[in-house]
């Protein structure tokens, strides 16, 4: 996968810049967002829907009104989680939540503004066109649709568990009368506008009983139902905005396990490793202000690790490349009385700034600190 990501990243590389007639690459101007975050959303649907299309091929810049800091990376990263966040809670009641598998899926009826999933698409789009982790929790299916490759039972049986083992009992069942006992046809029982309603699989399906002999078409229409025939309107609204917001085309190279680890990113963590690939300015591995550090670092709860990489980062997911390419850099404070003072986080170049703390006492209170406030103020 890292082969595509580089082809990937020299063909928006490329978009980012026109080339003179010397060939040398000069890069256009940023495309910068003002937005509250108290207003985060409608903020970013203004912007989006007056944006031309030429905005798109820009590198984004996010400024937070009120807030001091230069993007270079690591405000629109966190920028893309919390807006991630917002429209994925079910409180949004934009998508579809599977609770026995904590995805989430499109809807059949568009909620709120018609241009809803096309604004969403294009954001999704320039979260790759700018290569910044998108945790939203799509099944593969999703990715599957966008590289035009059909959704299969194994996808229903990821989005929807139940389901997914209830049609693959129908397939595995040797006998007929069980299936006729069984009293089911060609329709799908779903809920809308708060009625369940009885929908048709396939022409009078409702007076055609599944068999062993037409088991693999009701399975096969079934799961066409849910991943396409119900959703047409806002996937295809969903995929217009993704084109418009990803002018880069060489996405297409990834397959769909590939193009979802790029949008998530790695949620399996090696915490040794990222100690061990860490760099050091103005501090030597040896200090014992780093080995305080990692002491106490190793000593925390694994959400509490994972909180600190969204204190460095923006995000607490590991990019597409893996946790061996991951870095970051602990640099001194250079301040005097440094037990005064909390670490401080540079997200954009993924840089700890750790005062020289006189004992590891100190050193536990000022960090967990600094990370219950980072907590309260960007994930509540």
């Amino acid at each position: 996968m890292q082969d595509k990501i580089v082809v990937y990243e020299i063909d928006r590389q490329i978009l980012f810049g026109i080339y003179t007639a010397n060939s040398f690459l000069v890069l256009r101007g940023p495309w910068c967002l003002e937005i509250r975050r108290a207003h985060l959303v409608d903020d970013v649907w203004q912007d989006l829907r007056s944006a031309p299309p030429k905005a798109f091929e820009k590198f984004l810049k996010v400024q937070f009104v009120g807030e001091q800091g230069i993007d270079d990376g690591g405000l629109s990263q966190e920028f893309f989680t919390i807006i991630t966040r917002e429209l994925c809670c079910p409180e949004a009641q934009i998508f579809r939540h599977f609770e026995d598998s904590k995805l989430i899926w499109f809807p059949s009826q568009i909620p709120g503004s018609k241009d809803t999933f096309f604004l969403i698409g294009t954001l999704f789009g320039m979260a790759l066109y700018n290569m910044k982790i998108a945790p939203f929790h799509f099944p593969l299916a999703l990715y599957k649709k966008l590289l035009d490759i059909p959704p299969t039972l194994e996808d229903l049986k990821e989005l929807s568990p139940t389901e997914g083992r209830n049609l693959q009992e129908i397939l595995d069942e040797d006998y007929d009368d069980i299936l006729e006992n069984m009293m089911m046809d060609f329709t799908i029982m779903k809920e809308q506008g708060g009625s369940i309603v009885s929908i048709e699989l396939k022409e009078n399906g409702a007076n055609i009983p599944i068999t062993k002999h037409n088991r693999k078409e009701y399975v096969k229409a079934y799961v066409n139902y849910v991943f396409n025939e119900s959703v047409k309107k806002p996937f295809e609204d969903f995929r217009n905005g993704f084109l418009r917001g990803c002018p880069a085309k060489k996405w297409k190279l990834f397959l769909p396990i590939e193009f979802l680890t790029v949008f998530r990113g790695h949620t399996k963590y090696d915490w040794k490793l990222l100690e061990e690939n860490t760099m050091y300015t103005d501090y030597e591995k040896s200090d014992q202000t780093i080995k305080n550090f990692w002491a106490v670092f190793h000593e925390l709860p694994e959400e509490k690790k994972k909180n600190f990489l969204a204190f460095l980062t923006g995000t607490d997911r590991i990019p597409a490349e893996g946790m061996r390419h991951f870095q970051f850099t602990i640099a001194d404070f250079k301040k005097e009385n440094p037990d005064l003072f909390h670490p401080i986080a540079n997200t954009c170049y993924h840089v700890l700034v750790l005062p020289r703390y006189s004992n590891e006492v100190i050193l536990r209170e000022k960090f967990l600190n600094a990370l219950e406030f980072y907590e309260k103020f960007n994930l509540s």
